[in-house]
């Protein structure tokens, strides 16, 4: 028996984005609702028979009654079954989440999968085996109760878990709330949905991650995503189908500069995506003039206006102050003596007041600059 189902997981609703700030962080913040409304208008689109989510639909259990409810509103359009499962943001505590969302009421085809026992869907053409967590770090394997579960004869049996596949996670995965990687072949599923690796990925047989699908961090990592799978019949390969659906898009640039700034500018006007929607992370390293420096700063503000969010990290980036740089200064007696003393510890990489002496010649450098645009107006 056929089932057509998305994927979906991680959405972390009520993510607070402590490090963007104003209004940036609050747009970030209202379109995770928005993002969350645009997979219930796929699920309509495509005629799915369900819409399973893998865990962190919130992004933790204190998240205000009115995000809850706004996460419910924006379910509406699709009007067939939702399976929400608790994961590590949202365990199914005694009080969570999930417990306030029950006592405020919620419609019949939104599902609390916070129960390790099967869930059949659509007359017994899906048999749904979730693995909740109870806490946020579980010590055993919550899906090894799948090996023995049962379900009608012909029935498409389908995981629901969130955590680390064992040994199967790109890089340095977290493998916290461990999970079997050859679960859907000892459980005999036909998929095994997964949340928590944020980005889209086959990690082993018919086990799948969907990924967030509003991209929350610098890493690129296929998020923005979510899956649409079709299972023919039990014993049938899955078919998928990838569908972006997040809005923000995370830039990632890590630019070395030599002398001039102009690598940098043509990195942030190299961005495909639409600028506007760019939440952007900028680490500069090497060093510049203070003329090129004072070029670069003034630059990137009209950037933060350009882009959704602007990061910038100039922590590697030392000032090399040039005869111009500092001929610019146009100053005479002490002040012209403390420059010229503190080029020349600024030049002494053995002096272990280099830096510092780099960072006072900025400084000067930009209170003229000040200056002389004072005096000029």
């Amino acid at each position: 028996m056929a089932f057509r189902f998305i994927h979906t997981a991680d959405w972390q609703v009520g993510k607070p984005f402590g490090n963007v700030a104003g209004d940036s962080g609050a747009e970030l913040r209202t379109q995770r609702i928005r993002t969350v409304q645009r997979i219930a208008e796929l699920a309509a689109e495509r005629q799915v028979d369900a819409v399973l989510v893998a865990g962190d639909a919130f992004d933790s259990n204190e998240v205000s009654e009115r995000t809850i409810l706004r996460t419910v509103e924006a379910l509406k359009p699709f009007g067939g079954t939702w399976v929400f499962l608790p994961g590590n943001h949202d365990a199914a505590l005694a009080h969570s989440v999930w417990t306030r969302a029950r006592n405020m009421g919620l419609p019949p085809n939104i599902v609390i999968a916070d129960r390790p026992e099967p869930l059949t869907l659509c007359d017994g053409r899906a048999t749904i085996l979730p693995a909740p967590l109870r806490r946020r770090r579980e010590v055993t394997d919550q899906t090894d109760w799948f090996d023995a579960a049962t379900s009608p004869d012909g029935s498409c049996r389908i995981g629901l878990a969130h955590g680390s596949v064992a040994n199967r996670l790109p890089g340095k995965g977290d493998a916290a709330n461990e999970i079997r990687d050859d679960r859907a072949e000892r459980a005999r599923l036909c998929y095994l949905a997964l949340g928590d690796w944020h980005g889209a990925l086959r990690i082993a047989p018919r086990t799948w991650y969907a990924g967030a699908p509003e991209p929350d961090r610098h890493k690129a990592n296929q998020s923005g995503h979510v899956h649409v799978v079709d299972i023919d019949a039990p014993g049938a390969p899955e078919r998928i189908a990838t569908m972006a659906v997040g809005h923000y898009a995370w830039v990632q640039l890590e630019i070395e500069l030599l002398g001039r700034c102009d690598k940098a500018l043509e990195a942030l006007e190299g961005i495909a995506q639409d600028h506007r929607t760019c939440v952007v992370s900028l680490h500069l390293k090497g060093s510049l003039s203070l003329a090129e420096r004072h070029r670069l700063e003034a630059e990137l503000a009209r950037w933060e206006a350009r882009v959704h969010h602007l990061e910038v990290d100039m922590a590697a980036l030392l000032d090399d102050p040039t005869p111009d740089d500092l001929d610019a200064l146009d100053t005479s007696g002490f002040v012209r003596l403390a420059v010229e003393r503190l080029k020349a510890r600024a030049q002494d990489l053995a002096d272990p007041e280099c830096e510092s002496a780099r960072t006072a010649l900025r400084m000067v450098y930009l209170d003229h600059l000040r200056i002389a645009g004072w005096q000029g107006s």
